[in-house]
């Protein structure tokens, strides 16, 4: 991921293609990602991206609730250190592990809730279609693209926090 970036998006697990690269969302859906991304003016130079599990599951099935449970510590400490101001959960899995929501990914996709990261800090997340079912479900893109929309104006009226600039790369006090 890209460090300091105000957007992290959190997948499911690796696929075939991102267990091959070692990279998160790089087949079809990855390439599909990116062109949403870029319909709201982000890419993955600006975007922290990781998984609520790291591995790929035996015959790319979903991973269990176990799989999950013994992950999601390492996950919260990736968004902990990671520090975005938002989080996208891309697809259900990934919704219901770090929001714990019971309802299916199609009736609480782009409904903002509060994601409980530590005992301090909550973020605001976005729950969001994953690219691989829209490529399965086109007649869903329209309503990615609203979410898509929503993620944007939460960007466009959250001003940016600046980082201190340090030209020289001089230790901080």
């Amino acid at each position: 991921g890209v460090p300091g970036a105000r957007v992290m998006l959190v997948g499911e697990a690796p696929g075939r293609d991102e267990d091959i690269e070692g990279r998160p969302f790089v087949g079809k859906s990855g390439q599909f990602l990116d062109r949403m991304l870029a319909a709201i003016g982000l890419d993955r130079t600006s975007v922290y991206i990781a998984n609520t599990v790291g591995w790929r599951p035996p015959g790319n099935r979903t991973p269990t609730p176990e799989e999950t449970a013994q992950c999601l510590p390492f996950v919260l400490r990736q968004i902990e250190l990671a520090a975005p101001e938002v989080l996208v959960l891309v697809g259900g899995q990934s919704t219901k592990a770090l929001a714990g929501l019971p309802q299916g990914i199609t009736q609480i996709r782009g409904q903002w809730h509060m994601v409980q990261v530590t005992q301090a800090l909550s973020l605001p997340a976005l729950p969001m279609l994953h690219p691989a079912y829209l490529l399965r479900t086109p007649s869903h893109k329209k309503h990615a693209w609203q979410d898509l929309l929503s993620l944007r104006r939460r960007l466009d009226e959250t001003p940016q926090v600046a980082e201190p600039v340090n030209p020289a790369g001089l230790p901080q006090p």
